[in-house]
């Protein structure tokens, strides 16, 4: 258990191990300990919520002390704050990394690292059903520095294994992915990049910690959109990068520079979020596959995309590699943009929105909300059909959510 830390994240003041070496604590036992301040000044069970810009010196000592790095203390907010590093830490026990940097949101997670970690001249590759965001990112900001990408179709090895140049420095994907949930093979990617100096770095989101664990497949770097299911409320932004230091320190200090810190309030949250996140994956996992499976038997519904059924293309590799398929159910009702919106209109409990999860659950209908941009035609070359629907199930009773769909269904 840890107490205090510096924003270089060494110990400022110990505490009183949790566990007995010889054994790992279980997920849950991890989700509710790890990485608080247990013994703090005002005895809290809860971490304090340290809400301060400024961290003020005693004396003049101090600030030499600071200066010539013997002192590992806090002094300014944006290099890092106490919540922060309590939710730093839980996260990282959680992935079971060396070390976890927080951000503002997801986003800013994946751009800083992308600025920490590439220069004028380098080349990225990145699969080509990875979030619309950090696609047009990419592909349109990160040309502005001279850095090239390369945009590779998701799964395919071969291509992904000819894009390689001389200057490709980092490898990007999701898995699994939105919305069709693609599962990437982490053994075979990392049979293509382990003898070679690239980095790789998986966005696990949709997977979270509980349901896969990138890192013991020798990939480099994790990061999640801890906005999803890891403070699972629906009511925070905050990304999470999640790796060796060596590779995490370089992104820690371009944050700094940056500013995309996540404020005090918002890491308790994330950190409440996270003492319920083994029993909130548990009930997600399980709604979604009764969910899927639901579905895929109704003749409404043309086609269901969840790992978790054995119609779905990587349901061999999830089974390998993952612990639960995840609380999102993408499906396909008629081909017509005018049903699946009326569809979306008779639900009762399920409410319209384009994140996921959290307990409560969430539809949304790619089409018009995320590619609201696109011609009908760029969408269908995406594979953004007109009756494409994403589901993120919540913790709801997965026979109300059941019922909520028929009746909808039932009313188109």
């Amino acid at each position: 258990m840890l107490s205090l830390y510096s924003a270089t994240g060494r110990n400022v003041r110990k505490a009183p191990r949790m566990a007995r070496k010889h054994k790992k604590a279980g997920l849950s036992t991890r989700a509710v300990h790890s990485g608080e301040i247990r013994y703090n000044e005002y005895g809290s069970v809860t971490t304090p919520i340290v809400q301060s810009s400024t961290f003020i010196f005693r004396n003049i000592d101090e600030i030499k002390q600071l200066a010539k790095g013997t002192n590992d203390r806090f002094e300014y907010g944006r290099y890092g704050h106490p919540t922060q590093v309590a939710a730093e830490r839980k996260l990282a026990a959680l992935e079971e990394a060396e070390d976890a940097v927080l951000f503002s949101s997801g986003m800013s997670a994946i751009t800083t690292s992308f600025f920490a970690l590439l220069k004028t001249g380098d080349h990225i590759i990145i699969t080509d059903d990875a979030y619309k965001r950090t696609l047009d990112f990419c592909k349109g900001s990160l040309g502005r520095f001279g850095i090239e990408t390369s945009v590779v179709k998701m799964c395919d090895y071969n291509a992904i294994k000819k894009a390689i140049k001389p200057n490709t420095r980092i490898f990007f994907s999701e898995s699994p992915t939105n919305p069709y949930l693609n599962i990437m093979d982490l053994e075979r990617l990392m049979r293509i990049f382990r003898k070679t100096d690239i980095i790789v770095i998986s966005d696990s989101t949709f997977a979270t910690p509980y349901n896969q664990r990138p890192l013991e497949y020798g990939i480099h770097i994790v990061i999640h959109s801890a906005t999803k299911y890891l403070a699972g409320h629906n009511d925070i932004l905050s990304g999470v990068v999640l790796g060796k230091k060596k590779l995490t320190s370089p992104i820690r200090e371009y944050l700094k520079i940056t500013g995309g810190v996540i404020d005090p309030n918002s890491a308790y949250l994330l950190i409440r979020g996270l003492k319920t996140f083994d029993l909130r994956m548990k009930r997600l996992n399980e709604n979604g596959q009764i969910v899927a499976e639901h579905l895929e038997k109704d003749p409404r519904i043309i086609k269901v995309y969840y790992p978790g059924l054995p119609s779905h293309p990587h349901h061999d590799v999830a089974v390998r590699q993952m612990n639960g398929f995840g609380g999102v159910v993408t499906f396909e009702v008629k081909h017509n943009i005018k049903y699946a919106l009326k569809f979306l209109s008779k639900l009762k409990i399920l409410s319209i929105g384009p994140s996921l999860g959290g307990v409560e659950s969430l539809v949304t209908h790619p089409a018009t909300v995320s590619y609201y941009r696109n011609t009908r035609r760029e969408r269908l070359q995406l594979g953004i059909t007109d009756g494409l629907i994403r589901l993120a199930v919540g913790v709801e009773d997965a026979d109300d959510i059941i019922a909520d769909i028929d009746q909808a269904l039932d009313a188109c």
